[in-house]
């Protein structure tokens, strides 16, 4: 019996004591197949798989919980310090999702995982029990709460911060609105955020978590990221251009979403999808960058323009650091 690299195979009466690699005449069975190392069956359209690396890589930019750890840091130069950190724990995070994933395939096994979980969602904490036993399983699921406690808690108060002082306080009544009444929008929007969020999570049951993650990150590309890309390096955005390319991309990205076969076919059960991609970020994205570009091109405002040199300025000069 030879085994090298996960694959066994047998030759008669023979062993070997030091893998080596199989002889291509040999029979010759991989326990994990041959595509082991190809791109996975999650996606397996090109352009699909192009549309999730897109929202995946330009997504996390313009996620609003990590958009307003901006508003903690006192300086220019805390900020770009805490940028910088939370880039190499992002990266680090995403590099280990392949050690994770090999792991969890090799240690525990694709059926193992899918007998407690059809989506798969369960890979890493069967991958921590079968490593380190019941308590690295429960120091993982400690992590995993916590990590999902912080998330949570970060996105409903962009959220609620978002309903009551942008659009309630700024748009619905023009800024004239008490301390009190802005409090009482701000509960009601996070109560009515959670129970939009329970309902999702129990339509989306089932569905693979990190494809899920990956249509809100589409979400966030779509609508945050030209955005901001604009009012950072675009002197003639204007808050025409930041409206549009914000509505564009976010509600394209909805639509589409659900449209996709993720919604049409999985959990409406319908035979076929209106929208062939189960991802939108390759349509969306460039939406909220071409409305965004419009509108600010047919609605000029002198007043940021000089916003813009203003602050321009106080980058290359170091102003406020």
């Amino acid at each position: 019996m030879v085994r090298g690299q996960g694959v066994h195979c047998s030759r008669g009466n023979t062993k070997l004591s030091r893998p080596s690699p199989p002889h291509p005449s040999a029979n010759c069975v991989s326990p994990k197949g041959d595509k082991v190392l190809a791109p996975g069956g999650l996606v397996a359209n090109p352009i699909d798989t192009l549309s999730l690396g897109l929202a995946l890589m330009l997504g996390t930019a313009g996620l609003p919980h990590i958009l307003m750890r901006f508003y903690t840091v006192p300086d220019a130069k805390a900020a770009r310090t805490s940028v910088t950190w939370a880039t190499l724990f992002i990266g680090f995070f995403y590099l280990m999702t392949f050690v994770l994933g090999f792991g969890a395939m090799t240690l525990v096994g694709p059926d193992a995982i899918r007998a407690i979980d059809k989506g798969g969602n369960m890979a890493a904490p069967l991958l921590a029990e079968a490593l380190g036993g019941t308590p690295f399983l429960g120091f993982i699921a400690a992590v995993a709460f916590a990590t999902i406690l912080a998330v949570v808690a970060g996105l409903t108060l962009s959220g609620a911060a978002a309903l009551s002082h942008d659009i309630w306080v700024n748009v619905v009544r023009r800024g004239h609105v008490s301390e009190g009444e802005q409090l009482r929008v701000a509960r009601t929007a996070t109560l009515v955020l959670g129970i939009v969020a329970i309902l999702l999570g129990i339509a989306f049951k089932g569905q693979n978590v990190a494809f899920t993650v990956g249509l809100a990150f589409a979400i966030a590309a779509s609508g945050n990221l030209p955005a901001l890309v604009y009012s950072i390096f675009w002197r003639g955005f204007t808050t025409a251009g930041a409206v549009a390319a914000i509505l564009v991309g976010t509600l394209s990205a909805v639509l589409l979403i659900y449209l996709s076969p993720t919604v049409q076919v999985d959990i409406l059960k319908h035979a076929a999808p209106i929208f062939p991609l189960k991802n939108p970020g390759i349509i969306s994205i460039p939406l909220g960058f071409l409305a965004g570009w419009l509108v600010s091109i047919l609605s000029r405002e002198r007043e940021a323009e000089e916003r813009f040199l203003e602050v321009e300025r106080r980058v290359h000069l170091g102003a406020g650091d």
